[in-house]
């Protein structure tokens, strides 16, 4: 039978027990009046029924009628194909950025990113610049890394095909495969081409990636995405970190962006008992409305936790964050998350295609909804508002304490996010840190221990030295200023009256920005050591070498230690209290 009539007949059958459940309250609750309303009851759904058939089978119809005139009669030749993604993208792109449409050449990397953590490849992340191909991060165990290919390797061919003028789906591509076949990579190192003979393996992405103990003998979980197994993953991390009986927990969930619904629930279970709401999620259709509750005893419910989020953390980590708050069990800390409430599920198409659709949305167990944008509602050049902080409305966790809903999860404890300056950024994104790196590696053949390395000063004069005769220049906000009010003056025919002060504050910030690499050596320190750390010890070691710098860290380990500070915040008591609403707020201590 085909789709369009599966999806009339599937659309009949909804319309009529939905009739059948209305009819059947109308005879219980008004026996009286039962045949009038009844009546009434018919009209009505039939009308809509037939309304709304008609509309579908009206916009087929054009929509179809159309494709077939354009195949036909269309003056020059028409991919057909790429005609009718086109015409689904346009269709999907009025709705909200995660309905899409996914057609068969993309099913795995739609798996790799929403569903599975592994692939059949070599284990190393690439970039690509100015037509090259670089290895920008070997994965630790895995062949790229076991066969001694390093960070800033040029991959100059794969299996005998130049990658010259290949993309990034191309290379992706030329790398996968199965488990145990066979590839030649020729690389090229310090100007030598280097051939290495490889077997793929299964490349598992883990969610947990970093889990240990930090200073206080305290607990540390890194969970960077909510995919396959996420939940058994911190479970294992948890049941490990137990065994040094910590003080207390840290969930990290900065730049989380979500995943599996499900496995939040799970999450959350590790810490709150049995039978609890975690979240229920909301539906126009009446079968996508379930209530999520915990099923399981807890693994840790009375350990002090802690939950980092930044505005990065998205979907199932509000979810997570947005529960363990409102059920008083954790306390939040970091910046506003970024505000995901909606909920999504795929649906299989023909011919190996499917479409993923939000079907809900998600509300905590406060009652509170965390979606921070209305796509029903788009201005009319399409674009979409965050809500106004005077819109957000208040709720009460378990214990009494403010939350709100709107605009993502506040964390109990704000902490001002660290904010790079343009020095830094312009020296990343020209690759001259990732440069410096990998020549610093060259020369010195082992580091200290990732959590303890340092640059020294002369370390840091070696890297300014490296940049002599580099290009790193860009425009501060305030040249871009003057350069703005040069040209305004010369239009009003004033400059040549300002031109002396111009040019005298246009050299003072001149010879202030000279002095940036010596003003922000702190911050590039950090990259710096950050991005060399890699080289050795990969992500692992680079996630310890950040400890060094980690506020939110700091500041979750300082209130675990405060057991006092942790229960009056949890209760809500006297001693806690949060001034204002979110962009407002901040904790204070009486």
């Amino acid at each position: 039978m085909p789709l369009f009539f599966l999806e009339i007949l599937r659309f009949v059958v909804i319309r009529t027990f939905n009739f059948q459940c209305i009819a059947m309250n109308i005879f219980k609750t008004h026996k009286r009046f039962k045949i009038s309303v009844f009546a009434i009851a018919i009209a009505t759904l039939t009308f809509s029924f037939k309304e709304d058939l008609f509309q579908i089978s009206k916009n087929l119809d054009i929509f179809a009628s159309v494709y077939k005139e354009l195949n036909i009669n269309y003056v020059d030749e028409v991919n057909t194909s790429k005609l009718m993604r086109t015409g689904i993208d346009a269709m999907l792109e009025n709705l909200d950025p995660y309905t899409e449409f996914v057609p068969e050449s993309e099913i795995e990397d739609y798996k790799m990113k929403y569903v599975s953590t592994q692939y059949g490849g070599i284990g190393a992340g690439v970039i690509h610049r100015d037509g090259r191909v670089i290895i920008s991060d070997p994965f630790e165990g895995f062949p790229a890394q076991k066969a001694d290919i390093r960070a800033g390797d040029e991959i100059v061919s794969i299996d005998n095909v130049t990658l010259k003028g290949k993309n990034n789906e191309q290379v992706s591509q030329l790398l996968k495969g199965p488990k145990e076949t066979p590839l030649k990579i020729v690389i090229q190192r310090d100007g030598k081409n280097i051939e290495k003979l490889l077997k793929r393996a299964v490349i598992s992405q883990p969610n947990v990636t970093y889990h240990g103990m930090v200073e206080g003998n305290i607990g540390y979980i890194k969970l960077d995405k909510f995919l396959e197994n996420s939940a058994q993953e911190v479970k294992d991390a948890l049941m490990a970190i137990q065994k040094n009986n910590p003080e207390g927990l840290i969930l990290d969930l900065r730049y989380n962006g979500g995943g599996i619904l499900q496995e939040s629930v799970k999450i959350v279970n590790l810490f709150v008992g049995r039978d609890t709401e975690v979240v229920i999620q909301k539906g126009k259709n009446p079968e996508k409305t379930i209530v999520y509750k915990t099923f399981m005893a807890p693994l840790e419910p009375n350990i002090p936790l802690i939950v980092l989020v930044n505005s990065r953390s998205a979907s199932a980590s509000e979810i997570v964050a947005g529960a363990l708050q409102d059920l008083d069990r954790a306390i939040v800390i970091g910046q506003r998350s970024f505000g995901k409430g909606l909920v999504q599920q795929t649906f299989n198409l023909p011919y190996n295609s499917l479409v993923k659709i939000t079907v809900a949305k998600y509300y905590t167990p406060s009652g509170r909804c965390i979606q921070a944008l209305n796509y029903s509602s788009r201005n009319e050049d399409g674009s979409v508002d965050k809500l106004a902080d005077s819109l957000i409305t208040g709720y009460k966790t378990k214990a009494g304490r403010s939350v709100y809903d709107g605009s993502g999860v506040f964390p109990d404890f704000f902490i001002k996010p660290f904010q790079y300056h343009q020095i830094t950024r312009v020296l990343v994104s020209k690759y001259h840190i990732f440069d410096y790196a990998t020549e610093y590696a060259k020369t010195h053949p082992s580091i200290s221990a990732a959590k303890e390395f340092k640059l020294s000063d002369a370390d840091f004069q070696v890297f300014v030295s490296y940049l002599n005769n580099k290009d790193y220049s860009y425009q501060t906000l305030t040249e871009k200023t003057l350069t703005e009010l040069k040209t305004d003056t010369e239009k009003e025919k004033k400059y040549d009256d300002i031109k002396g002060e111009f040019e005298s504050l246009k050299n003072k910030v001149a010879s202030t920005k000279k002095n940036d690499l010596i003003t922000y050596k702190a911050e590039l320190k950090r990259v710096l050591e950050s991005e060399i750390v890699q080289r050795y010890y990969f992500q692992t070691g680079k996630t310890e070498q950040a400890f060094q710098y980690d506020v939110e860290l700091k500041k979750a380990s300082e209130i675990i230690r405060d057991k006092s500070l942790i229960a009056a915040v949890l209760k809500g008591e006297g001693a806690y209290k949060i001034i204002g609403k979110p962009g407002q707020v901040s904790a204070q201590i009486k």
